[in-house]
C-alpha cells in the first residue's frame, strides 16, 4: 500500500491518498480527519503512528505505507 498527501488550494484543504500495490486508489480521506476511514480499511490501532506520519510528510510524494 502507498500513501501520498496532496496540498489543497483555497478553501479546499489538504488530503490523503492510499493506493494499493497497483496504485488503485483506495481511500482518499482529509490530513486532519484520518480516524474515520482508517477503521473502514482495517487499520484500526494504527491512528495515532498514522497520524505522526502524514504530519511529517512532504506534498506530493508517493512514499510506501508501512504500519
Amino acid at each position: 500500500m502507498y500513501i501520498i498527501k496532496v496540498r489543497g488550494k483555497a478553501k479546499i484543504p489538504d488530503y490523503i491518498q492510499l493506493r494499493n500495490d497497483k496504485f488503485v486508489l483506495i481511500a482518499y480521506f482529509r490530513a486532519d480527519r484520518p480516524l474515520k476511514t482508517l477503521e473502514r480499511l482495517g487499520l484500526r490501532g494504527k491512528e495515532e503512528k498514522l497520524k505522526l506520519m502524514i504530519e511529517k510528510m512532504p506534498f506530493g510524494k508517493l512514499e510506501p505505507l508501512e504500519l
